[in-house]
């Protein structure tokens, strides 16, 4: 290099920003000052401070008693399968059932997602593009980013077979990166996911949520939920709600 010639310009690097996960639905553990007030979402802002509306989510066990019926939040009629709820002491809720069925049924889901993408390559989940243009949303537009996942073959097979297909047996493509870990991963994904859902609230006050969209730290906060959820009185009341954006 000549002597005089002007040093090259250091070139800043790009910041890396994690996606946030998506939270919309969300456990409530209720404390038991407030087993007694919080019998709607009505109450949920001014007491914790959540805004939300009630979700229906839960089974009220089969052994449901009708002088019991009042200690459930929201429940529903049912002709057949499961009376739903959103919620209620854990002792009147079927925990059990629900991640057995959401297991059973998260397999069966499984084997469909193998045949429909089969041939094809792995796909790199959605959450990485998002990363990329959240770093650098000049360089890398948010079109790009969703052009580029898009035009990936097994992202291409999903949205064919969600094309031609009625909603209820549509495959998420937000679920890519957890359908890709195996059908047992996405079995006992969804089967925690159904009792521990996007986030929960302690019964102290402390919310538990993955700390990104990628699927390890979502499986890092189900570990968490789900101890904990192991870890309360049968007579601790759970609250599912549908959380309200702003």
């Amino acid at each position: 290099m000549p002597k005089n010639a002007p040093a090259a310009a250091k070139s800043t690097p790009t910041a890396v920003v994690t996606p946030e996960a998506v939270v919309r639905t969300m456990i409530v553990c209720v404390p038991d000052e407030l087993s007694q007030v919080l019998d709607s979402t009505r109450q949920l802002e001014r007491h914790l401070g959540v805004s939300g509306t009630s979700c229906p989510r839960y089974w009220a066990t089969p052994a449901l008693r009708p002088w019991q019926r009042g200690q459930l939040i929201d429940l529903r009629k049912a002709k057949t399968g499961p009376r739903y709820c959103a919620g209620g002491p854990i002792r009147l809720l079927d925990l059990a059932g629900m991640r057995h069925g959401a297991y059973v049924g998260a397999s069966v889901r499984h084997t469909h997602w193998t045949h429909v993408v089969a041939g094809t390559k792995p796909a790199t989940p959605w959450p990485a593009f998002l990363q990329k243009h959240l770093s650098d949303p000049s360089g890398y537009p948010m079109d790009v980013a969703t052009a580029e996942f898009n035009r990936q073959p097994r992202v291409q097979a999903m949205r064919m077979h969600n094309a031609a297909t009625p909603e209820p047996a549509q495959l998420n493509l937000g679920d890519l990166e957890m359908f890709q870990a195996g059908a047992s991963a996405y079995a006992n994904y969804h089967a925690l996911w159904a009792l521990c859902t996007d986030a929960f609230l302690t019964e102290a006050g402390d919310r538990m949520q993955p700390v990104s969209a990628f699927f390890a730290d979502r499986i890092t906060y189900l570990e968490q939920a789900a101890r904990y959820l192991d870890s309360l009185d049968e007579d601790q009341r759970l609250f599912a709600i549908d959380l309200q954006h702003r």
